[in-house]
């Protein structure tokens, strides 16, 4: 499944230190920040429901993040 996320990630470097985390979280999972689209989309390309984890990962370093429909 692809699941998509609107965040309020802004930058490179932002991003980059989420990477820890994300990989703990998405050990088999391919994920991308586009930080050039409007909405900060953090795509994620897994076989497990992981909207949850990843709100929660998001929210706990201050940014916003939800899924897209």
């Amino acid at each position: 499944m692809i699941f998509v996320f609107r965040t309020s990630v802004r930058t490179k470097l932002q991003a980059s230190k989420l990477q820890p985390s994300l990989d703990r979280i998405l050990p088999n999972a391919k994920w991308n920040f586009d930080l050039e689209d409007c909405d900060k989309i953090l795509r994620i390309e897994s076989e497990e429901n992981i909207v949850l984890e990843i709100t929660d990962l998001l929210n706990s370093h201050n940014f916003v993040c939800e899924e897209l429909q």
